[in-house]
């Protein structure tokens, strides 16, 4: 047993792996992703269930089913949303989730050090370590990636299920041009651990974890000054992306990827609980998941869940 793994369940499923199968990752091709992931399951002499998701809530239902059942782990196949789908359930129990990465962007994977190649993300989902993540939560849904209003839920409104399909990450792209010629200030009311902020801006980002990359282009964005640990600090990383066109949005861009937190484009504070109120109602994601229209609150659990990473060496 790997240092941080779970210790083995009574029952019928003791030992077994719940592996949850989101059909719409890697554009349906469900049929033949589970066939390669059973192979290589039985190739390391892994016992494993598989289930399809049928609709959005239904991986949390699932795989709280597979807590209840007593099986060692629960994998998400799929992306940022599977992935939060799945912790909603496990949070603050003993079950560790594992991750194999399908979906469009993997940012969670990413940070993780979780590798996107399905072989590999297999071994850390057999072998990997137990490690204790922050987990955020809003309106009784949690997210491990982060929540935002403002500008980066209309890049996730732009980036349609048919473009990421046809086009990968390269549908974010088109979204992001798209997002920041149409978008307008607003006026933010922000509650960060009872301090609260008036700011004119055209995005507000809680992040849970530290960095967001590109897997088109060889770029990393800074959400946190320092990456490595924003998602084990017990805190959220709340970034603010003030007005200024296409020109400052690229400002805001270029200090992210610096590590520059100040001056007027790009501001960022930390804040273990926060709320977010806006002139009118904007458009809210939760991990790459539209999810209503503002006002949200969100609060942070330190090390809420227990996701398999690769394992340590001596």
């Amino acid at each position: 047993m790997s240092p941080g793994a779970a210790p083995a369940a009574a029952g019928p499923a003791a030992g077994r792996t719940f592996v949850i199968l989101n059909p719409a990752a890697r554009g349906g091709e469900a049929a033949r992703l589970e066939a390669r992931l059973a192979a290589a399951f039985r190739a390391r002499r892994a016992p494993f269930d598989i289930a399809l998701t049928e609709a959005p809530g239904h991986a949390t239902r699932l795989a709280r089913e597979a807590a209840r059942a007593g099986y060692r782990a629960v994998c998400a196949v799929g992306g940022d949303g599977t992935l939060a789908e799945v912790a909603t359930a496990l949070a603050g129990g003993d079950v560790p989730l594992a991750l194999i990465p399908r979906g469009t962007a993997n940012q969670v994977a990413a940070n993780l050090g979780i590798p996107r190649r399905l072989e590999a993300a297999v071994d850390v989902a057999i072998h990997g370590d137990a490690t204790p993540v922050d987990l955020g939560r809003v309106d009784g849904r949690a997210f491990a990636l982060m929540v935002g209003a403002g500008l980066d839920a209309a890049v996730v409104a732009a980036a349609t299920p048919a473009l990421k399909e046809r086009w990968g990450f390269g549908a974010y792209l088109y979204a992001v041009v798209r997002a920041v010629l149409d978008v307008r200030p607003s006026d933010f009311t922000i509650v960060a651990d009872g301090v609260e902020r008036h700011v004119l801006a055209v995005s507000v980002m809680v992040a849970n974890v530290g960095e967001l990359f590109a897997s088109v282009f060889p770029i990393r964005l800074a959400l946190a000054p320092h990456p490595a640990a924003s998602w084990r600090d017990g805190l959220f990383d709340v970034l603010v992306v003030a007005p200024g066109g296409v020109r400052g949005f690229a400002g805001a861009l270029a200090r992210s990827a610096l590590r520059r937190f100040h001056g007027t484009t790009l501001l960022h504070f930390q804040a273990r609980e926060i709320s977010i109120a806006t002139e009118r109602p904007l458009p809210v994601q939760v991990d790459g998941d539209l999810a209503g229209t503002t006002p949200i609150a969100a609060s942070i659990v330190r090390g809420g869940v227990r996701i398999l990473t690769p394992a340590r060496r001596p």
